[in-house]
């Protein structure tokens, strides 16, 4: 279904069009719709199947109706597990802020850094993305008030009731507004999903996607077994060594993917990297470059990855392993379409052994192993 049809508005779908998000996800065509009614919504989806958009436009545009916040009461709160869930859910919304004709501020904020640059931050922020903890520490620093949350989310649910949040979530709900807007997101309707949506949602638009069933047959899969230092001059070599004239390498982070890209154009590789820290301009560029075959490789994030849809995609290469065996799956099937075959590698340091056995057997597919200490990577 296109997006066009969810009620979106002008400005949004501006940008949706220029990040090349041709159809909506199932998550997305039925929470968006429900979400800018104002409805309560618990959307039960898979990592990977589209949840973070599914809630972000439409609280974007619900903001744009309402009157700004006073300073450092935030309208739309996101409580999320992890430092890293944080960051990659307010890496997009900043990617459709810049669309809207009034400026929201967003911000991440979690544990394990200084909380006096958040705090500083946090003047006119509207959107706030936050772990537990360290959210509650800024609300006793009176950094920030809750009292006015309209819209609440609490996203990856089943994994923060997993690691024991409860007391930290009893005591931000106490802060919170009655009158709001609840919306739940989780990968499994578990026991404790299911108790906190009877305690929270009110009439909630009940929404739950079942996982695709991923065809992997027509992708090759190989694994090159290296250390770390090694990874960089691997990866050049697989890609000279055996011709590949358009590849794209996924990474974990965007200051990895620039890394990459970087020291592959120093050794005469054409590259770019596409990630949220670039201008549209300039991911709309690359990636016309990559599909025209005029850019020999594009360095990727998850995050940027929905846009890049192409498909006769020959190789895909892992970099570095993604979180989860689902986005693992959503890497490799970027190439192995429209019936042509593809090929998938992936660089596995002895850090990542553990991690890549879970992901074969959620997979249910062995991938062959290629010790490299016997490659020679001089030159490379």
């Amino acid at each position: 279904m296109s997006f066009k049809t969810l009620g979106l508005s002008p400005h949004l779908l501006k940008i949706i069009s220029g990040l090349k998000y041709d159809e909506a996800y199932p998550i997305q065509e039925k929470a968006i719709p429900a979400i800018l009614k104002g409805k309560d919504v618990l959307g039960i989806a898979p990592t990977g199947s589209g949840k973070t958009a599914s809630f972000a436009l439409p609280i974007l545009q619900n903001l744009q109706k309402q009157v700004a916040s006073k300073n450092r009461h935030v309208a739309a709160l996101v409580i999320v597990p992890t430092r890293e869930l944080a960051i990659q859910v307010n890496d997009v919304f900043n990617l459709f802020t810049n669309a809207l004709p009034e400026k929201i501020k967003t911000l991440a904020v979690y544990g394990g850094v200084s909380i006096n640059p958040q705090m500083i931050k946090l003047q006119g922020v509207e959107v706030l993305v936050a772990t537990p903890g360290r959210l509650l520490e800024l609300v006793e620093s009176k950094a920030v008030h809750l009292s006015d949350v309209k819209m609440l989310v609490l996203d990856e649910a089943d994994k923060m009731l997993n690691l024991g949040f409860k007391e930290e979530m009893n005591k931000i709900f106490s802060l919170l507004p009655k009158k709001r807007q609840n919306l739940l997101f989780s990968a499994t309707l578990s026991e404790d999903v299911n108790t906190i949506n009877t305690i929270l949602l009110r009439d909630p638009e009940i929404i739950k996607i079942e996982g695709e069933e991923n065809t992997l047959d027509l992708i090759s899969q190989l694994a090159y077994f290296v250390s770390e230092e090694r990874k960089g001059p691997l990866l050049r070599y697989l890609i000279k060594h055996k011709g590949m004239q358009q590849v794209l390498v996924f990474t974990s982070s965007v200051f990895k993917a620039d890394l990459v890209a970087d020291k592959l154009r120093i050794n005469d590789i054409k590259a770019s990297a596409i990630h949220s820290k670039k201008s549209q301009g300039a991911r709309e560029e690359a990636l016309n470059k990559f599909k025209s075959g005029k850019l020999r490789v594009l360095v990727a994030t998850d995050l940027m990855a929905r846009g890049i849809d192409i498909k006769f995609l020959p190789h895909v290469i892992n970099y570095e392993l993604p979180r989860s065996p689902k986005d693992y799956i959503h890497r490799i099937g970027r190439t192995g379409r429209a019936e042509s075959p593809g090929e998938a590698i992936s660089l596995i340091t002895p850090e990542d052994q553990h991690h890549f056995k879970i992901i074969q057997k959620k997979m249910g597919k062995w991938v062959t192993m290629i010790d490299s200490k016997d490659l020679d990577l001089h030159g490379y």
